[in-house]
């Protein structure tokens, strides 16, 4: 993945030019989807550059919405339309990317999680006497 060719697809994607703020998200969107790449995935396909432009893209769009960065009306009145519309459209341009690089990647459907008590193994213990 080239690294300037992602920042030139976010800067496109979020209508932001990439600076030093902006390029941590960036950074992080690059080894996130490399941590999600198949041994056999070549690394310098064109398409992961489009995904990780469009994760690092979703993730700023969810920190300016989580800063309610919202638009004021002629009226004065503030209007979140604009911004969860942004991350709307940013969530779709996303999983687009993702069907588009699925041959690429590990599929993202399993998530597992524990929550309170100690998780218990998978297999079941052999109670045979």
């Amino acid at each position: 993945m080239d690294t300037n060719s992602v920042r030139s697809l976010f800067a496109m994607f979020s209508g932001e030019e990439a600076h030093d703020e902006t390029a941590p998200i960036v950074t992080l969107a690059v080894e996130r989807i490399g941590s999600l790449l198949l041994p056999e995935a070549d690394p310098n396909d064109v398409r992961l550059d489009f995904l990780c432009a469009a994760e690092a893209n979703y993730r700023y769009q969810q920190i300016k919405a989580a800063r309610g960065a919202g638009d004021y009306t002629y009226a004065g009145k503030l209007s979140k339309t604009g911004q969860s519309s942004a991350l709307t459209c940013a969530e779709s341009l996303l999983r687009d990317y993702y069907q588009l690089c699925e041959d690429l990647i590990r599929p993202r459907t399993f998530t597992f999680i524990t929550t309170g008590k100690e998780a218990e193994p998978c297999s079941p213990t052999s109670s045979a006497t």
